[in-house]
């Protein structure tokens, strides 16, 4: 993990991460598991955007968006970040996507979805 803080402290620049580059062949081996998808819930979200194919892919990712930066501003628990990407993407179907006018439109409303449904989340826990 130094690596990629490094570079997000110092972007667009580089900086000395103190740590040795990667070095595959040394490694020799990467092993990988099964993803955990109850530890993980977002993955089942990720895999059925994929499915459902059109608006759902930029969907899921306008409302993480949304919700990550609400979490950051202090304004979302970060378990509630899976929520309201789930629920932004069961309230707006996936439609097709043909232009990249269809891609923002979709994002626009994704993203004023998630917005709501964080407003709800707040307007309840006040």
């Amino acid at each position: 993990m130094r690596t990629p803080i490094a570079q997000a402290l110092a972007y667009p620049e580089r900086i000395e991460a103190g740590v040795s580059s990667l070095d595959l062949f040394r490694i020799g081996a990467l092993s990988f598991e099964q993803p955990d998808f109850e530890r993980f819930p977002s993955l089942n979200l990720a895999y059925a955007a994929l499915r459902s194919g059109g608006a759902a892919p930029a969907t899921l990712n306008a409302a993480n968006e949304v919700a990550v930066a609400a979490f950051l501003e202090g304004r979302l628990p970060f378990l509630r970040i899976t929520a309201v990407i789930e629920e932004t993407l069961a309230g707006l179907p996936p439609s097709p996507l043909v232009t990249l006018e269809d891609v923002l439109a979709a994002d626009a409303r994704a993203r004023a979805r998630a917005n709501q449904i964080i407003a709800r989340f707040n307007s309840h826990a006040a």
